[in-house]
């Protein structure tokens, strides 16, 4: 898998407060206390995938995949605080999501996300923790469970598990499906947002919905994802659950299951079933926080990862720092 650089990038695409779209930011203005370069990965097929590394490109990586509908700006408070630890952090947008290439006619499924992991995984010089949310804690999950040797390292699920609850995931694409003609501004956007994400106190402002929607060419504001990725991959996600179930209990690496307390994807059921199929896994509850538990607790979230991290053996050796 093929790597680009571009050292630029954090300027554009880290945390809200450095959208260039907010406010004109200079890379020498930019007081980050880690480094942070756009990444393009070209997967086999010659789909571009767009991402960014923070911290120190020789220490030991941590591998973000998000969630279905979101980009990898789901995980910039996480990955600033993982590289602020010592540890390299590295998110990007799935195909068909964010800035990353479309699949031509819409002809998408989920081997293609799956391969994309893998190889992103296998491009690094040694296995990475992969850290995985909903959809990408499924591809995780696949990738964790072949056969073979996984490309990883350790395994953090966030608010998923190989079976799942039906209306919390119709919960979500009803939501993904409810705008097909976009919105007039940011402010009827962040109206949709406001209304699906009531426990959120702080309103999104068109600097943080900018790399969220693309404007069409009748003036209309769209969400970044390829609709064509509703109905197949959505299809194809349901009728994989039995390979799922197998692939968990395979699962042979530290694995650590981060779920929202208040969540509607996973349940009290479905959590104790994967424990059962990954009886070495850890499994830690956020209170009060949903199925978007980096979003709705970050700070919790990013030390449940950092405390995870410090467990793991020191084969590849970790860094010694953690957040104060």
């Amino acid at each position: 898998m093929e790597v680009r650089l571009d050292p630029y990038a954090c300027v554009l695409t880290a945390t809200p407060r450095l959208y260039i779209l907010g406010r004109m930011v200079s890379i020498l203005s930019h007081t980050a206390a880690v480094a942070c370069e756009r990444i393009a990965f070209v997967a086999a097929d010659g789909t571009s995938l767009v991402g960014e590394r923070w911290g120190d490109a020789s220490a030991p990586a941590v591998l973000f995949a998000h969630g279905f509908g979101q980009t990898r700006q789901a995980w910039a408070g996480a990955a600033q605080a993982l590289a602020e630890s010592g540890w390299q952090a590295i998110t990007f947008d799935a195909r068909g999501h964010g800035e990353s290439d479309r699949v031509p006619a819409g002809a998408y499924h989920l081997d293609q996300f799956i391969a994309d992991l893998d190889g992103l995984a296998r491009s690094l010089p040694q296995p990475p923790v992969l850290v995985g949310a909903s959809m990408g804690g499924l591809l995780g999950i696949t990738v964790a469970g072949a056969s073979g040797h996984p490309p990883l390292r350790a395994l953090v699920l966030v608010d998923i598990t190989p079976r799942w609850e039906l209306a919390g995931v119709e919960r979500i694409l009803a939501f993904m499906r409810a705008f097909p003609d976009g919105f007039a501004s940011y402010e009827a956007a962040a109206d949709a947002i406001a209304a699906y994400l009531p426990q959120r106190r702080e309103r999104k402002s068109a600097s943080q919905l900018a790399p969220l929607l693309r404007l069409g060419d009748d003036g209309r504001l769209r969400w970044h994802w390829d609709p064509a990725l509703l109905d197949v991959v959505a299809a194809e996600g349901a009728s994989r659950q039995p390979q799922l179930l197998e692939a968990a209990r395979r699962i042979a690496v530290p694995t650590l299951l981060i779920s929202g307390g208040s969540s509607d994807v996973v349940s009290a059921a479905t959590v104790n079933e994967f424990l059962s199929l990954v009886p070495h896994a850890r499994h830690i509850a956020i209170a009060r926080a949903t199925h978007m538990v980096a979003g709705d607790a970050n700070d919790a979230f990013s030390r449940a990862i950092l405390d995870f991290l410090a467990t793991l053996p020191t084969g590849a050796a970790a860094p010694a720092r953690s957040l104060p």
